[in-house]
């Protein structure tokens, strides 16, 4: 009887360690869950970010060229213009 009960004690024991070691896994996992949502997170805050930069530099590179186009129609009408003056 006196072994059947230092045999309960051990297995009583390596239990009690053994939840103890499941526990700081289930906290490590948990741990882990949670850091590797805040990355996920974090990159799709960058990604959008980029996006958001890249639509408006391609916004104002568009703007710039609209408004090369129409410098240049008014740069070829005034000659037009002086031609039509001179003219009467």
């Amino acid at each position: 009887i006196l072994r059947v009960d230092a045999a309960l004690t051990a297995v009583r024991q390596l239990r009690g360690t053994l939840g103890a070691i499941q526990n700081r896994f289930e906290s490590t996992i948990n741990n882990l869950q949670t850091v590797s949502e805040n990355l996920s997170a974090s990159r799709s805050r960058i990604q959008d970010t980029d996006f958001a930069a890249e639509t408006a530099a391609l916004t104002r590179a568009q703007i710039l060229q609209q408004a090369g186009t129409a410098m240049v129609a008014q740069a070829n009408a005034v000659p037009q213009n002086v031609l039509s003056l001179l003219r009467g």
